[in-house]
C-alpha cells in the first residue's frame, strides 16, 4: 500500500470553516423541495450528488485520540467512480462552527496513497510511515448531498449542502439529516446570515458533532448517551473574554447536545444533562457578566417554552424513577388497595413523562427555537474579540477568578443565615448552584483548600435543599386531579419531617 516515501515539503494550511445544523427527521425526503423554495436559495441551481466515504484507523483509534480523521471518498457512479482521499486535523467538538485543517487529493482508486499525504502536516506524524502501514477501514458514511452555491454582497460564498443518508460502523447504522455550511470565501459570519434565514422557516439545531464522530460512538455504543460537563482547561494567562468563551462554549455544548439526543432518546439522564448544562451556562454567564461588555447577547426569550418543558418532565422523570421508588413499602405496608393504588399511581406518571417528553420534541420543531440557539452559538464564537469593561481595568485572570468566587461565596453565607421562608430557601438554592458551577468551571484558577471546600459545601446544600424541593413536587404531581390524595400527604410529612431535622 505504501511506496517510496516522498521528499518531504512545507505543509500549506488550508482551512476548512463550516456550520453543521441538524434537521428534522421526520420527512427527509421533503427537505431538499422545502429549501429549494427558501428566498435565500430559491433561483440557484441545486447539485445532487451521492457520496460514499471510507474513514480509515488505527485498530486502537490513534486518529480519533488525535482528532485527526482520514478518508477516501467516491463520488458518482460505481461504474464512473471519481476518487478523493482527505486528511482534516484539529478542530473542536464544543460548537457547530468547526474550524480546521483540510487537505483533499485526487487518487487513482479506492485505495489510500502514501504519496497524497506529501505536503501536509501527516508527515510530521509519521514520519517513516509505520502509522500509516497500520490503518484499516473504521466506519463507513453513505448520502446524497444537495449543493447550493450562495453569492452574497460583499464577495462572500456559501456552499449549503443538504445530506441524507447513513452513518455505519461496526454493524450498526445511524441516519443522517443535516445541512453543512461551508465558507468559500468571505468572513464566517456569512455563515450565520445564511443560516439564520434558513431558520426562520425550517427547524435547525446546532450540531456539534461531525459524520465520523458519530461513526465512533457507534462503535463504543455510546450515540446515545448523555454528555456530562467537561470543563475546559484554563490558564492563568488567558484574558479573561477568551477564558469566558471557552467556559460558556463547553457548556452551552453540552446543553445543545443532550438536546439532538433527546429528540430519539428516551433515557431521563439525557434530559437532566440538558438542564445541567442550560443552568450551567446560565450561572456562567452571570458569573461573567460584570466583567465583560456583554451589549450584544442575543434575545433567547423563545427558549423559555422549551426550558419550562424540559423542568416539568424533569421533575416527572425524578418523581417516578427517584424520588418515590424508596417511599413504596412504607406507604403501601403490604395493603393490597394501597398497593394498587400506587401502581396506579406510577402508570400514570409514567404517561405523563411519555407525553410530556413528546411536547419536549415537538418544541424542538418549532423554527424560533433553533434560531434561538443559532444566534447563541454565533454570539460565543465572536465572545474573545469582546472588549473587556472600563470599570474592570482588563483583569488578571486568576485575581479576578479568585474575587468573584469568593463573593459567590459571601452571598450564600448571607442569604443562608435567613432560610425560612420559601423565597430565601429559592435565593440560597441558586446561589449554591452557581458558586458550585463557577467552581467547577474555574478550578484550576482558584486556591486549592478553600475551593475544595466551598465546592464540597454548596453540592451539600444542593444535595440537601434539591431532595426536599423533590419530595414536595412529587407530592404535588401525587395529588393532581385522578391521583393519590393520600400518597401526596405522605410524602408532604416526609418532605416536612426531613425539613425539621435539619
Amino acid at each position: 500500500m505504501k511506496s517510496k516515501k516522498p521528499p518531504h515539503r512545507p505543509a500549506p494550511q488550508p482551512q476548512e470553516i463550516e456550520l453543521k445544523l441538524a434537521l428534522p427527521t421526520t420527512h427527509p425526503s421533503g427537505l431538499a423541495k422545502l429549501l429549494a423554495r427558501m428566498p435565500v436559495l430559491a433561483r440557484r441551481k441545486a447539485v445532487q450528488l451521492h457520496l460514499h466515504n471510507i474513514y480509515f484507523d488505527t485498530p486502537d483509534q490513534r486518529l480519533h485520540q488525535q482528532r485527526i480523521a482520514l478518508r477516501l471518498r467516491r463520488k458518482g457512479s460505481a461504474a464512473k467512480p471519481e476518487w478523493l482521499q482527505t486528511l482534516k486535523m484539529g478542530g473542536r467538538s464544543d460548537s457547530a462552527l468547526s474550524q480546521r485543517g483540510e487537505w483533499e487529493v485526487s487518487v487513482p482508486g479506492a485505495e489510500l496513497s502514501w504519496r497524497a499525504l506529501d505536503a501536509t502536516p501527516w508527515q510530521d506524524l509519521d514520519a517513516d510511515g509505520a502509522l500509516f502501514d497500520t490503518l484499516v477501514p473504521c466506519l463507513v458514511t453513505t448520502f446524497t448531498r444537495t449543493v447550493w452555491e450562495v453569492r452574497r454582497r460583499g464577495g462572500s460564498v456559501i456552499e449549503v449542502a443538504l445530506d441524507i443518508g447513513q452513518v455505519t460502523a461496526g454493524g450498526k447504522s445511524t441516519p443522517i439529516c443535516e445541512l453543512e455550511l461551508e465558507l468559500l470565501a468571505g468572513p464566517p459570519a456569512a455563515l450565520f446570515e445564511v443560516a439564520q434565514q434558513i431558520a426562520r422557516t425550517l427547524a435547525v439545531l446546532p450540531l456539534n458533532i461531525s459524520k465520523a464522530e458519530r461513526g465512533y460512538a457507534l462503535l463504543e455504543d455510546a450515540l446515545d448517551r448523555p454528555l456530562r460537563a467537561r470543563p475546559p482547561c484554563l490558564r492563568a494567562d488567558m484574558p479573561v473574554p477568551v477564558a469566558a468563551q471557552q467556559v460558556l462554549r463547553e457548556m452551552f455544548s453540552q446543553f445543545t447536545s443532550n438536546l439532538h439526543t433527546l429528540r430519539t432518546s428516551d433515557d431521563p439522564e439525557v434530559v437532566h444533562q440538558a438542564r445541567v448544562g442550560w443552568r450551567r451556562f446560565h450561572s456562567a454567564y452571570q458569573l461573567f457578566k460584570p466583567v465583560l461588555a456583554l451589549d450584544a447577547v442575543p434575545d433567547w426569550q423563545a427558549l423559555k417554552p422549551l426550558l419550562a418543558l424540559v423542568g416539568t418532565l424533569r421533575d416527572l422523570d425524578v418523581a417516578r424513577t427517584d424520588t418515590l421508588p424508596p417511599f413504596a413499602d412504607a406507604y403501601t405496608a403490604g395493603d393490597s388497595a394501597r398497593e394498587e393504588r400506587w401502581q396506579a399511581m406510577h402508570l400514570a406518571l409514567t404517561h405523563a413523562a411519555t407525553r410530556q417528553r413528546q411536547q419536549v420534541r415537538h418544541a424542538l420543531e418549532v423554527p424560533a427555537v433553533g434560531a434561538a440557539l443559532l444566534a447563541i452559538t454565533q454570539w460565543l464564537e465572536t465572545l474573545a474579540d469582546l472588549p473587556e469593561t472600563s470599570e474592570a481595568l482588563k483583569p488578571e485572570l486568576r485575581h479576578w477568578a479568585r474575587q468573584r468566587i469568593a463573593r459567590l461565596h459571601q452571598k450564600l453565607k448571607r442569604a443562608l443565615k435567613n432560610v425560612d421562608d420559601p423565597q430565601s430557601q429559592h435565593r440560597a438554592r441558586i446561589l449554591s448552584k452557581r458558586l458550585r458551577y463557577g467552581i467547577e468551571a474555574l478550578q484550576p484558577l482558584l486556591p486549592k483548600r478553600p475551593a475544595r471546600r466551598w465546592h464540597a459545601k454548596a453540592v451539600a446544600l444542593q444535595t440537601d435543599m434539591g431532595t426536599a424541593r423533590d419530595l414536595l413536587n412529587a407530592a404535588a404531581l401525587a395529588a393532581h386531579p385522578g391521583k393519590d390524595a393520600g400518597l401526596a400527604e405522605f410524602l408532604r410529612g416526609v418532605a416536612v419531617g426531613q425539613q425539621s431535622r435539619k
